[in-house]
């Protein structure tokens, strides 16, 4: 998922909110659909940001027994970033 998307439903929002002065399509005015989807291009892209900026933990927990039946267990949490967004 990359900042394309939201990017563009911004500007397009921008667009369609900043350029048309009271201009409706049926009972919608056209600025008012433009700063719902600005609204909905800042939501996507910070959900994008959040998505791409989280760790991912992983817990492994080994247990192992010696001769005289004694037990140890040794637990192992490694953290690694998530895969870069594919390229376009």
């Amino acid at each position: 998922m990359g900042f394309g998307g939201p990017i563009g439903l911004i500007v397009v929002g921008l667009i369609l909110a900043l350029a048309f002065n009271e201009q409706q399509v049926g009972p919608l005015e056209v600025p008012t659909i433009g700063w719902i989807l600005v609204l909905a291009g800042a939501l996507w892209l910070v959900l994008t940001v959040v998505q791409q900026n989280t760790k991912r933990r992983h817990s492994t927990t080994a247990t192992t027994t010696d001769a005289e039946g004694r037990q140890a267990s040794t637990q192992r949490t490694t953290e690694s970033d998530p895969p870069a967004p594919p390229a376009v």
